[in-house]
C-alpha cells in the first residue's frame, strides 16, 4: 500500500491559505482540519457546499482524514440533489452559508473556534483511497459517476505544477481563481495543486472585474490568476488598471488567439491554457501565443481508431475515449478542433459549433457570442444555425460580413439574434439548454 502525503508544504509556518486578510499556516490548517474531522456526521458521501475556498479545502481534508467521499456534480438544481441522494442515500451537505436550500441532511461549517495550533503531523494518504466522485451529464439526463482516487489526482495535480513552473521547488504563489471549487478545473487547479505543491490558494471566489483586481491586490505577489475565457473578457473590457501577476491559467471555454494576446500584453505575463475533462483530469496545456498544439502531459498517450481518440497512462487509470475531435501531430502533441457533439455537416461540407464561434468571437466589437445547431430541420427540411451574440456597437449585416470572410456561407446563422448576455454559469460555460430557451424567447417576442 502506497501513502502519499495530505499536502507538499515542508514547514508548519508554511503560508497554505489566505482567508479574510489573514495568513493561514500549515499549523493552523491541519489543526482546523482535525477539528472538523472531528465533528462531521457518520455519514460515508459529502457534498462540499462551502463557497468560501479555504472552507472547502478544510472540509475537502478532513474528509480524507475520515475516510468520506466528497461528491461534486456538476450543477445543485433540486433535480441533481435528487439524483445525488439517490446514488448515495448516506450523503450530507457541509455548507457555510446562513440559509442553505439543499435537500438534503445538513451540517454548517462551524463558527471561527479558538483552535490551538500544534505542532502538525501532515496525513499519509492511501492512494487507492476513493477521494470523490464527479459527475458528466448523460444522454438520458442521469448523471455519469467518475471516481477520483488519491494517487492519481496526485499525479496529475503534479504534473501539471511542473508544466506551468508551479512545482516544490518554485517560489510560493498565491493562487487566485475565479472558478468554484467545485468544477473539476477549480478543484485541480486553485485548491490541490496549492495544497499540493506548496503555494497558498486564495479563500476567495471574485467574478465581477473590480472583485477580482481588489482580490488579486489583495495577495503577496508573485500571483497566478485562474480563469475562464468570459471572466477574462470582462476584466479587460473593464478597463482597471492590473495588479501584476506571474501568469494567467484559462479553461473551460476555447479561448480566442486575440484575447489570449490582449490578456498577456496587459498582465505582461503569460497566459497557459488547460485541457482536459471532468473524465480524465488535465491532460495537456499550450501557451496560445506562441502554438496552436497542446503538449500532453509525461506519460500520457493517445490512440486514434478511426474518428475516436483515446486517452491513456500517467494518471489515467484506465483508458478514456474523448469526446473531442483531435489531431496528434507528432508523439506528445496534438490540435484539438470541438468536441465531437459539435460537429457540423451541411450540404456535404463540414464546420464544428467551436469553429464557428471563435471567428464569432473574433470580430472586432464582438463581446460575447455562441452559434446554436437546433436539434431538426427548418420547413424546408434544411439545417439552419442560429446564433446569438452581444455586440451593441454593431449592425448584423455588419457582423454576417465579417462571418463570410472565414465561413462558407452554408453556416451562416439564420436568425442573427442581439442579445444583452448570454446565459453562462459560474465557469463560463453555455449550457445547450440555456442557449435554446434563449433563443426561443427572443423568437417568441420578434413580430
Amino acid at each position: 500500500m502506497t501513502r502519499l502525503p495530505l499536502m507538499g508544504h515542508t514547514r508548519p509556518d508554511q503560508i497554505v491559505a489566505w482567508h479574510e486578510g489573514q495568513a493561514i499556516t500549515v499549523a493552523r490548517f491541519l489543526a482546523d482540519v482535525n477539528a472538523l474531522a472531528q465533528l462531521l456526521p457518520p455519514r460515508h458521501y459529502i457534498l462540499n457546499m462551502c463557497g468560501d475556498r479555504y472552507r472547502f479545502t478544510v472540509g475537502l481534508a478532513a474528509a480524507l482524514v475520515k475516510g468520506k467521499v466528497s461528491l461534486l456534480p456538476s450543477t445543485h438544481t433540486p433535480e441533481m440533489i435528487r439524483q445525488m441522494l439517490a446514488f448515495a442515500p448516506d450523503v450530507f451537505c457541509l455548507h457555510d452559508t446562513l440559509n442553505c436550500s439543499i435537500a438534503l441532511p445538513q451540517f454548517r461549517y462551524p463558527e471561527a473556534t479558538d483552535v490551538a495550533d500544534v505542532d502538525p503531523v501532515v496525513p499519509l494518504i492511501d492512494s487507492a483511497q476513493l477521494v470523490a466522485v464527479v459527475f458528466t451529464s448523460g444522454s438520458t439526463g442521469t448523471p455519469v459517476p467518475h471516481q477520483k482516487y488519491w494517487g492519481a489526482l496526485v499525479r496529475s495535480v503534479l504534473a501539471q505544477a511542473e508544466r506551468i513552473g508551479l512545482s516544490a521547488t518554485a517560489p510560493a504563489h498565491a493562487i487566485v481563481g475565479t472558478v468554484p471549487p467545485q468544477h473539476m478545473y477549480g478543484f485541480e487547479s486553485t485548491v490541490l495543486i496549492a495544497l499540493l505543491s506548496g503555494h497558498a490558494l486564495c479563500s476567495a471566489q471574485p467574478f465581477y472585474p473590480a472583485d477580482i483586481v481588489a482580490t488579486l491586490a489583495e495577495m503577496p505577489a508573485p500571483r497566478v490568476l485562474v480563469s475562464t475565457p468570459v471572466h477574462l473578457r470582462m476584466l479587460l473590457d473593464a478597463e482597471l488598471k492590473l495588479p501584476e501577476v506571474a501568469q494567467t491559467l484559462s479553461a473551460t471555454a476555447p479561448l480566442s488567439l486575440t484575447l489570449a494576446h490582449e490578456v498577456e500584453a496587459r498582465f505582461g505575463s503569460p497566459l497557459q491554457e488547460i485541457y482536459g475533462c471532468t473524465e480524465t483530469g488535465t491532460l495537456a496545456t499550450r501557451r496560445p501565443t506562441q502554438t496552436s498544439e497542446w503538449r500532453l502531459f509525461a506519460g500520457i498517450k493517445l490512440s486514434q481508431q478511426g474518428e475516436l481518440v483515446t486517452a491513456s497512462g500517467g494518471h489515467v487509470i484506465q483508458p478514456i475515449v474523448l469526446n473531442d475531435v483531435i489531431e496528434p501531430t507528432h508523439d506528445d502533441c496534438f490540435l484539438l478542433h470541438g468536441r465531437t457533439a459539435e460537429m457540423i455537416n451541411i450540404a456535404g461540407k463540414r464546420s464544428s459549433l467551436a469553429h464557428l464561434n471563435h471567428v464569432l468571437n473574433a470580430i472586432a466589437g464582438v463581446v460575447d457570442g455562441a452559434f446554436y445547431m437546433p436539434d431538426g430541420l427548418s420547413d424546408d427540411h434544411v439545417m439552419r444555425l442560429a446564433a446569438c451574440v452581444v455586440a451593441p456597437t454593431l449592425s448584423a449585416p455588419q457582423i454576417l460580413t465579417a462571418l463570410r470572410a472565414h465561413i462558407d456561407p452554408v453556416f451562416l446563422p439564420r436568425p442573427l439574434l442581439f442579445v444583452t448576455a448570454l446565459p453562462r454559469n459560474s465557469t463560463g460555460k453555455l449550457p445547450r439548454e440555456a442557449l435554446k430557451n434563449l433563443i426561443q424567447a427572443q423568437l417568441g417576442e420578434r413580430p
